[in-house]
């Protein structure tokens, strides 16, 4: 079984295969981040990181790789980034679209996202589990590619102006053909407002859709 907790924004903590997961850590100045601080993040054995926007965490998830010799998983270019910004080399997992990177127990295999810098999204797969990221992404045709080998969790945008709103969204749960859906990314600053239960009503039967407060957790 998996453990996911939502930190508000596009941040999760994930518990899979005796392992913890940050995915994008953005705590320091996310008001719906539930954590004080990073010293309230972890201890973590891997950090996940989408893309360098300051709202996704990559300076909190250096500082936690520091603190705990967590590897930081990215892309190639990202990683490098990071260690420019102070991570120790020797932490980096950088692979690239496509790509999957095998991280013992763990495996996450990075796939396309749009937006305005380089980006990834990212299938997290153990213990028969796959849970699929898809960062601050439009709407795309080829998630039906994405979702095809099955997938137990989909985490994706629902609030709008920088990514999917919540029609485009219902079309993505549509085309990845998720277990469950947990919607992100939304009522973190007031341009991306967003109702989760017209999110999940749009949904429908098509997946069973979880929403959650920051702070709280599902098991998957």
């Amino acid at each position: 079984m998996a453990q996911i907790t939502w930190l508000g924004h596009a941040s999760f903590q994930l518990e899979l295969a005796g392992q913890t997961l940050l995915i994008d850590p953005f705590i320091e100045g996310n008001p719906a981040c539930p954590l004080g601080g990073v010293d309230d993040a972890g201890p973590a054995d891997l950090v996940l990181v989408t893309h360098a926007h300051g709202d996704h965490g990559l300076n909190e998830a250096i500082a936690i790789c520091k603190r705990d010799g967590a590897k930081l998983v990215s892309f190639f270019d990202l990683i490098q980034e990071a260690v420019e910004r102070g991570l120790p080399s020797d932490l980096g997992v950088g692979g690239n679209i496509g790509g999957t990177m095998p991280l013992g127990l763990l495996a996450v295999k990075l796939t396309q996202a749009f937006h305005t810098i380089p980006i990834v999204g990212m299938v997290i797969s153990g213990e028969d589990r796959r849970i699929y990221h898809s960062s601050d992404t439009g709407l795309f045709g080829d998630m039906a590619l994405i979702g095809r080998p099955g997938l137990d969790l989909a985490l994706l945008p629902i609030g709008d102006y920088f990514t999917m709103g919540i029609d485009d969204a219902v079309q993505a749960v549509e085309l990845l053909r998720p277990k469950a859906v947990i919607p992100m990314h939304y009522n973190t600053f007031p341009p991306i407002a967003a109702d989760p239960q017209s999110f999940a009503q749009k949904v429908g039967g098509r997946a069973r859709v979880i929403v959650l407060q920051p702070g709280e957790s599902a098991t998957i």
